[in-house]
């Protein structure tokens, strides 16, 4: 018997270069997703959903274990500022919606999502739904359910990325290069604490929505950005991920800064559309970040659950350290 070698191409973060690492078969791998000892069978035909989440797969050098990805309109400035555009360009991206009959289509043994990164109970597209049709999944550990509603996140936001990048290290036998990107993502976040300085400024995370903000509780990747850059997420004490908040406890909370996802969806979609609403919103007038027109800007991949958060939490550090 000849034994098979597959080597995939890993492309790492800006300035690391690239190199080829051996992807060893693995036959079953069994891990704790979301509170459930789940078991895999070398999946090689993986559908993923958000950008976040395949990036994942791509600074893992698991591009060529993948049929296709599906990312939403409002992502297209993801795609092209990403560290792995190139693998953006080479996997096939199967559509904008992920459903059953795309993931059928697509052949897939393994959809890679988690409740409200596509999976959703009002669309009938669940684990459940899935494994009825014989087909796998792994949760995206950030929208794990807590047990509280609908509520998402069990544990803080870059122990869930380094949860999902060592379970998928197991899952698809990259555990060696798991492990080398879990120890430079604490690097790089240890790095970037030593810019903090005495002073840790209120922070208000705005992702979208006129009538109501949705922002970032405790459990959703923002918060860690926020913290280990230097700031206090105003939204912190909320036991959930990404959520829908009052105007008026923006105001009683009143941030010294507003970070703000560049993230198209709602009426306003750029973040200079979103800036000249608040700057414009008459009850947000007397809020310390909108009088001093303290705000920063990065985009959605570096601010839900991903291999670009380190670099953010970095790039917000700087911004903060600034004054």
């Amino acid at each position: 018997m000849r034994r098979l070698v597959a080597f995939t191409l890993v492309l790492l973060t800006a300035g690391c270069g690239a190199r080829i690492e051996p992807v060893t078969a693995t036959p079953t791998a069994t891990v704790t997703n979301c509170g459930r000892q789940v078991s895999y069978a070398a999946p090689s035909r993986v559908v993923t959903n958000d950008t976040g989440i395949t990036e994942l797969m791509f600074a893992l050098g698991l591009a060529d274990r993948m049929a296709g990805y599906v990312i939403g309109p409002g992502q297209a400035g993801d795609v092209a500022s990403s560290p792995w555009r190139a693998d953006f360009e080479r996997v096939p991206k199967l559509g904008e919606q992920i459903t059953k009959e795309l993931v059928q289509g697509a052949r897939a043994d393994l959809v890679f999502a988690g409740w409200n990164y596509g999976f959703s109970e009002s669309t009938g597209f669940t684990p459940d739904s899935l494994a009825e049709l014989g087909v796998a999944t792994y949760q995206l550990t950030e929208a794990c359910r807590n047990g509280v509603g609908r509520q998402r996140g069990i544990m803080p936001p870059l122990d869930a990325l380094y949860t999902d990048l060592r379970n998928l290290g197991r899952i698809f036998g990259v555990e060696r290069k798991a492990e080398e990107l879990v120890e430079g993502y604490r690097k790089q976040v240890a790095d970037a604490e030593k810019l903090v300085t005495g002073h840790r400024p209120k922070v208000f995370l705005y992702d979208s929505g006129l009538d109501q903000p949705f922002t970032s509780g405790r459990n959703a990747a923002p918060h860690d950005i926020i913290g280990k850059a230097g700031g206090e997420n105003i939204f912190g004490d909320l036991d959930d991920s990404w959520t829908t908040v009052g105007w008026e406890a923006v105001v009683a909370r009143d941030p010294e800064v507003v970070l703000i996802n560049d993230y198209a969806d709602g009426d306003a979609t750029t973040p200079a559309e979103k800036r000249a609403f608040l700057e414009s919103y008459g009850p947000l007038a007397d809020v310390a970040a909108i009088k001093e027109k303290r705000f920063f800007v990065l985009p959605y991949a570096a601010l839900v659950e991903g291999p670009r958060n380190p670099a953010a939490i970095e790039a917000f550090a700087r911004f903060l350290a600034e004054g």
